[in-house]
């Protein structure tokens, strides 16, 4: 019998909805904002390639406007501080799974449509995050600042995949979506924090396999509470 998981609450305590909604807001206003000036768009995909490849603690503010053909002052005079450029790296990058995500859900049906979420993370980490997950790797640096403003943006993609999951599994009708939500994503972030840190690179299609097992189980418990019912 599927129990509620005390785990959904402490993802929703991350942070609190004003702070979700405002994220996502910024995530969509500065992917679109044509304010962003082509030195403050060359930063950022230079801090991207560097943060990504190099990690954010080994590159320094130097090497990210080296890379882009720009001075430290532009940069400063774009972004601020090294964090607020840590902080919109993620947030683009952010942007773009979700947006991708969303399109590689729409293709399918049914139960299909939560398990694409699976599907998609193994597709998007062989292509775009060949060394693991970003805001897992994010996280591990960035555990001695607690107040960067890189980890409202790391709560906030965790938030957002386990209201993912809740919508999707409300759409199906399952008689608990949260309880089901909770458990497909501590699959889903199982796998891809190992997926990150080991050679397991079947991680992602392994969970997947256990997920699609899960919803069969999460499918007859209505059935099961009946017949004990009886």
């Amino acid at each position: 019998m599927l129990v509620t998981s005390q785990f959904g609450q402490l993802m929703n305590s991350f942070v609190n909805r004003s702070v979700y909604t405002s994220i996502l807001t910024c995530m969509v206003r500065k992917k679109q904002d044509p304010s962003r000036t082509p030195a403050a768009q060359a930063v950022l995909e230079s801090a991207a390639w560097l943060f990504y490849e190099k990690g954010i603690n080994a590159v320094g503010v130097d090497a990210i406007a080296e890379r882009a053909g720009v001075t430290k002052k532009t940069l400063y005079d774009q972004y601020g501080s090294k964090a607020n450029l840590v902080a919109e790296y993620l947030t683009e990058r952010d942007h773009d799974y979700y947006a991708w995500l969303r399109k590689e859900i729409e293709k399918h049906t049914g139960t299909d449509r939560i398990l694409a979420v699976f599907d998609a993370l193994d597709t998007w980490m062989r292509k775009r995050s060949p060394k693991g997950c970003a805001f897992v790797h994010a996280h591990g640096e960035l555990l001695a600042v607690p107040d960067h403003p890189a980890h409202a943006v790391i709560r906030a993609e965790k938030r957002w995949i386990l209201r993912l999951f809740v919508e999707l599994a409300e759409a199906q009708g399952y008689a608990q979506p949260d309880a089901v939500a909770t458990q497909l994503v501590c699959l889903l972030e199982g796998a891809t924090v190992l997926r990150s840190i080991s050679d397991i690179t079947e991680a992602v299609a392994q969970s997947r396999t256990a997920a699609a097992i899960l919803l069969d189980a999460a499918a007859s418990e209505p059935t099961r509470a009946a017949n004990e019912q009886a």
